[in-house]
């Protein structure tokens, strides 16, 4: 039963991480310095699509699943829940782009809100 905890646990933690990856910049609209550790959040989430690296959060779910007596990720966390799930695969291309564009959206917009308030406090 500890092992199938632990792959639950990791696996609404993934999903957590994946909400932030693509939302966090958001925060940084109201507290500007929440802008770094989205950063770094974005940047594991852009290497990880681009270079194809494992995500540790994967593997953890992945071995727990398996100790528990469970069928493993025979895919990649998004490959296993959002595609073909969410979304249709052959619109992968299509989805990626589109969470960029959040990203870098939400990115503009702290930084267009970081200047107007130091326009008016300044």
């Amino acid at each position: 039963m500890g092992y199938r905890v632990l792959a639950e646990a990791t696996m609404v933690v993934h999903f957590a991480f994946l909400a932030y990856v693509v939302t966090g910049g958001l925060l940084a609209w109201r507290w500007p310095k929440a802008i770094w550790p989205h950063l770094a959040a974005a940047g594991w989430g852009l290497a990880i699509t681009v270079f194809g690296l494992h995500c540790p959060l994967t593997y953890i779910e992945d071995q727990a699943r398996r100790r528990a007596g469970e069928q493993g990720l025979t895919t990649g966390f998004i490959d296993h829940y959002l595609t073909g799930v969410v979304y249709p695969a052959r619109y992968v291309g299509l989805i990626q782009v589109l969470v960029g564009l959040v990203v870098i959206g939400s990115w503009v917009g702290a930084l267009t809100v970081r200047r107007r308030r130091s326009v008016t406090l300044g």
